[in-house]
């Protein structure tokens, strides 16, 4: 099982999970309770709902770089293109934007 702790402006906003069923995306209670708390991702939105998926959801997915980055990552750390949740746990650590992605 491969886990990583999603954050939202440095904030913990929750917690996904690989496992042999999928992926499976859960806000943190304590990041839901803060009234400044903000959905990760419109398809994501705020709730105590775990969100679950057989593949990497999307916007996590759309967090992986392409092309030549891509290829350096996956050289440079033996990682396959189809292990989505590695590359992410690998690249992702200080993503452009709000989202980071830190592994367990």
């Amino acid at each position: 099982m491969k886990k990583a702790r999603i954050f939202m402006k440095d904030n913990f906003a929750g917690t996904l999970t690989e496992d042999e069923n999928g992926y499976t995306f859960v806000y943190d209670p304590s990041y839901l309770a803060n009234e400044s708390a903000e959905a990760i991702s419109l398809t994501l939105p705020l709730g105590d709902t775990p969100y679950v998926s057989t593949m990497l959801h999307p916007f996590f997915d759309g967090l992986i770089p392409e092309g030549w980055l891509l290829d350096i990552a996956e050289k440079n750390w033996k990682i396959s293109g189809r292990d989505r949740m590695s590359l992410l746990l690998a690249c992702c650590k200080d993503c452009i934007g709000a989202v980071s992605v830190q592994p367990v």
